[in-house]
């Protein structure tokens, strides 16, 4: 394997095929970049799309898309970047989505042969895009690879290594972390007095938050189902608000059909989110699959309790902080219930 994360002064390529301001992958990817210039290091990225200011510093180089299914376009990334990044003599290359020919990858997703097998069925595995994502992931992982993997729980490391033993040798479990402009030193009353009025929640509504891009991963429906199933008296005095950015007209219709259109709130992506963490009442995040999660670090931090599912790779600190309840694997939408009516 190359040493190239060594030297001191690099010219580094950075893949990812999609970044905005607002995603735990992209909010990882810039904190890695910044760090890499603060260091003196010469950065390029590359991705299809950028949303928000680039860096100072930082050489932005779009790929054109190009292909009908999402397979065909990942391919052709990986082509029209093979050849940029021979001509600009790179010393290192860093991905955040899994491809060939990385020398180190961070791992902000979670093991696609695991999911494959356990949320899919058995006809899965006879399709075209399940034969590409275990390509690409096996390029990472495989026993032929070379890439160094940092990965970002125990949980993440556990399925990697199921799948592919060879790897053990270049996974790096990092340590739990936040970025400093989440960190809440103390509950501040008058922040969430100023929360609550801006939010017209009175003295005895409950507001439920959940933050997060990527709506149906994030387990907003499992979110709206347990509101649904509350108490009538206790669920009167909810409101349920979510920060991220998706799609949100499935969850609106999902929210009118249980009876919930007018206690539940969609806002976009959003960077003063501690204020959200200083008004609310606890957090909601039950994740169908979670690399790391966190927004329940964030919040534990905080001060705000945390009701999370085992398949968050975060959920153990909070278990293990007494920062809230974790509803265990495998899943079950009443357990989840009971414990939101409970800690209510």
């Amino acid at each position: 394997m190359s040493n190239c994360w060594l030297v001191n002064a690099m010219r580094i390529c950075f893949l990812i095929y999609s970044y905005f301001p607002f995603g735990g992958q992209q909010r990882d990817f810039m904190r890695v970049v910044q760090e890499c210039r603060r260091r003196g290091h010469d950065v390029d990225v590359f991705a299809f799309r950028w949303q928000g200011e680039v860096p100072e510093g930082v050489r932005w180089h779009q790929v054109p898309v190009r292909g009908l299914s999402r397979q065909a376009r990942y391919r052709h990334f990986s082509q029209h970047v093979s050849a940029q990044i021979k001509a600009l003599k790179a010393d290192c290359v860093i991905g955040f989505s899994k491809m060939p020919n990385l020398d180190i990858y961070f791992a902000a997703d979670s093991c696609f042969v695991e999911k494959a097998q356990t949320q899919r069925g058995s006809y899965y595995r006879f399709t075209p895009r399940f034969r590409h994502f275990k390509e690409y992931e096996e390029a990472v992982f495989g026993a032929q690879s070379n890439t160094l993997s940092l990965v970002l729980s125990e949980l993440q490391r556990a399925a990697y290594l199921k799948h592919y033993p060879e790897c053990k040798d270049r996974l790096r479990l990092l340590p739990p972390g936040i970025s400093p402009d989440r960190k809440v030193s103390a509950r501040d009353n008058k922040v969430r007095a100023d929360f609550r009025e801006e939010f017209q929640a009175g003295d005895a509504e409950l507001l439920i938050l959940q933050v997060g891009s990527g709506f149906k991963v994030k387990g907003v429906d499992r979110s709206l189902l347990a509101i649904s199933s509350l108490p009538a008296k206790l669920r009167s005095r909810v409101r349920y608000i979510l920060v991220g950015q998706d799609k949100p007209r499935r969850f609106q219709r999902l929210a009118k059909s249980l009876g919930l259109a007018s206690q539940v709130q969609i806002l976009p992506g959003r960077n003063d989110i501690p204020r959200f963490f200083a008004g609310c009442d606890l957090l909601l995040h039950p994740a169908y699959e979670e690399s790391a999660g966190y927004v329940l670090l964030e919040a534990a931090i905080a001060g705000l309790p945390v009701l999370t599912t085992a398949s968050c790779g975060y959920a153990s600190h909070i278990a293990e902080a007494g920062a809230g309840e974790v509803s265990p694997n495998p899943f079950s939408q009443s357990d989840l219930n009971a414990r939101l009516a409970m800690m209510l």
